[in-house]
């Protein structure tokens, strides 16, 4: 017998959920094989069989809330149940007592053994051990509750209904919502996600600082360039890897906006380690594209287009996410005119991109029609200036209003 323990989650993640189960009480497993799958706040972790047997036991179901090193299921040596076996065990009645042989004497009348009372339909209420203690201290009965995963909030909700009701024997009414609308429990990474957005308002002193950008020269080198880029490279030439380039070039002009706050120290990083922002079906992730002062377009525009890819499939790991010391998001794929972006803590900068829109603007005296983008850099005034912040933004709109410094100072 083995018992099948959660795995190192990685830096900084010491919980997760059960997301799915891959295999059923009673199912054969293979040594390597991937039974479970734990959601964390960054990406999904696979749960791996160390031995070869049947998972004999499920102690942990989908949606609850596991610890590193904590026992989610053990398997067992031996062969899978056959087919047509329960393979969960159902609780027997009791047996009546066997009725006495017609032979024997008359006795007293005795009373009639008590009739055998089937099992109780299994509940669909879903709650953690933790969850259930607290009830079984509030006197909250989850049987009662509406199906599904019960928190700690729910139970405080009927604990207070019961506490300020009239006296009465009616019990505390169920949650319910009108048969309009409907409940859905949100995934653990859009929980941190929302957790983690409102914490950065809450911590950082964040501002925002709105600029335009003249993208006619870009647009005529990706015009004159992408066919031949194309072919000798085998990727696309985007628009990230220009200001990908233009973000390094002006962290270097203003190190502070490539920094992090630790107490009253500020941690300025000589490295580029851009996050690019990619939405998936499960929420916003961000990638990092490693060392990015040293890489080419071509390996930038590689870089981003494998780390989409694999956060789309879920595909992501650990090592792909962390450590990341400024942002770029990219609301323009998605026709976003003006925004302002949330902090990516602990970074102190995030860069905004948005839709290209043809705009009259006035170029030497005269009203011409251009491809013009409005950025936005949100940061965190702590560390950060403004004149800082507006200078650096400046820096990006020069560079990339002149892709040709991008060679220089990017």
């Amino acid at each position: 017998m083995a018992e099948v323990k959660v795995p190192s989650l990685g830096e900084s993640i010491v919980e997760a959920t059960v997301g799915q189960w891959l295999k059923r009480e009673g199912d054969a497993v293979e040594s390597g094989e991937t039974i479970a799958e734990l959601e964390t706040d960054k990406v999904n972790v696979e749960v791996i069989a160390e031995q070869a047997g049947v998972l004999s036991s499920i102690l942990k179901q989908a949606g609850e809330m596991v610890g590193i090193g904590d026992v989610i299921a053990v398997i067992s040596e031996g062969a899978a149940a056959p087919a047509g076996v329960a393979q969960t065990p159902v609780a027997q009645p009791a047996q009546a007592a066997p009725a006495p042989a017609a032979s024997a004497p008359a006795e007293p009348k005795a009373a009639a053994p008590a009739q055998a009372v089937p099992p109780a339909a299994p509940s669909t209420v879903r709650a953690t051990p933790s969850v259930r203690r607290a009830a079984l201290e509030q006197g909250v009965d989850l049987g009662q509750l509406q199906t599904g995963r019960i928190e700690i909030a729910d139970l405080a909700r009927v604990a207070s209904a019961a506490s300020t009701s009239a006296p009465s024997p009616q019990s505390a009414p169920a949650i319910t919502n009108r048969p309009d609308e409907e409940r859905v429990r949100m995934s653990r990474r859009r929980a941190t996600i929302a957790k983690r957005l409102v914490e950065a308002q809450h911590t950082a002193a964040m501002l925002t600082t709105f600029n335009e950008v003249d993208m006619s020269a870009v647009m005529d080198v990706r015009k004159r360039r992408k066919d031949n880029f194309k072919e000798k490279y085998g990727v696309g030439l985007g628009f990230m890897s220009f200001f990908t380039k233009a973000v390094v070039g002006a962290l270097k002009q203003f190190p502070r906006l490539n920094a992090e706050i630790q107490g009253e120290d500020m941690i300025i990083k000589h490295h580029y380690d851009i996050g690019i922002a990619v939405a998936t079906e499960g929420g916003l992730v961000v990638p990092v594209v490693r060392n990015a002062d040293r890489l080419t377009f071509a390996d930038i525009e590689r870089e981003i287009a494998d780390l989409a890819a694999k956060a789309r499939s879920n595909k992501l790991g650990l090592e792909d996410l962390q450590g990341g010391t400024f942002t770029i998001t990219n609301g323009g794929t998605f026709g976003s005119l003006l925004s302002t972006p949330i902090l990516n803590a602990p970074q102190v900068g995030i860069l905004g991109m948005h839709n290209i829109v043809q705009r009259p603007i006035a170029v030497n005296g005269q009203v011409e029609i251009r491809p013009m983008m409005y950025i936005a850099l949100s940061y965190d005034h702590r560390i950060v200036d403004g004149s800082e912040a507006v200078r650096f933004l400046v820096a990006v709109k020069r560079m990339i209003e002149d892709p040709e410094s991008l060679l220089i100072e990017g």
